[in-house]
């Protein structure tokens, strides 16, 4: 198991995750499991949807980079954050349901770079089949004049 280098990082991703703007427009929810490994629940909103009634695919590739963004989150140094570098997107299912739920965790943590894996289920397949699947690599932004050791 991975271990965290900031001892608040619980409460430091939340109150990141709640500056989000994208995150509260589409009443996403995050959870955290314990260092590297985040969920995060939206609900079914017609508004985010594509020509057929499916989740558009923009919509659950935000979904993911976020849930993925901040499962290598919660393990920076206190003062760090992380940017996207890359990421790739299997749709596996139409995205249709009541509510989705997001989980991410970290492959391979690293001081610069991280490989998080994730993938997006939906309430339409009880047994809990992936809806999307993505890899994403995870840059860390470390800001020496916010750093503390």
């Amino acid at each position: 198991m991975v271990e965290a280098k900031d001892t608040g990082y619980e409460s430091t991703t939340l109150e990141s995750f709640g500056r989000q703007a994208v995150m509260q427009t589409l009443e996403a929810e995050l959870s955290i499991q314990g260092p590297g490994t985040v969920s995060i629940r939206f609900p079914f909103q017609s508004r985010f949807t594509q020509q057929n009634g499916y989740i558009h695919a923009g919509i659950v590739a935000t979904i993911l980079d976020s849930a993925c963004g901040y499962a290598a989150f919660t393990l920076m140094p206190q003062g760090a954050d992380v940017l996207t570098v890359e990421f790739k997107v299997n749709l596996l299912r139409p995205a249709k349901g009541d509510h989705f739920a997001a989980k991410a965790t970290v492959v391979k943590p690293g001081k610069t770079i991280s490989v998080v894996e994730a993938a997006l289920y939906s309430s339409e397949y009880g047994e809990e089949k992936p809806v999307v699947t993505m890899t994403a690599t995870i840059m860390t932004m470390l800001q020496s004049s916010k750093i503390k050791e």
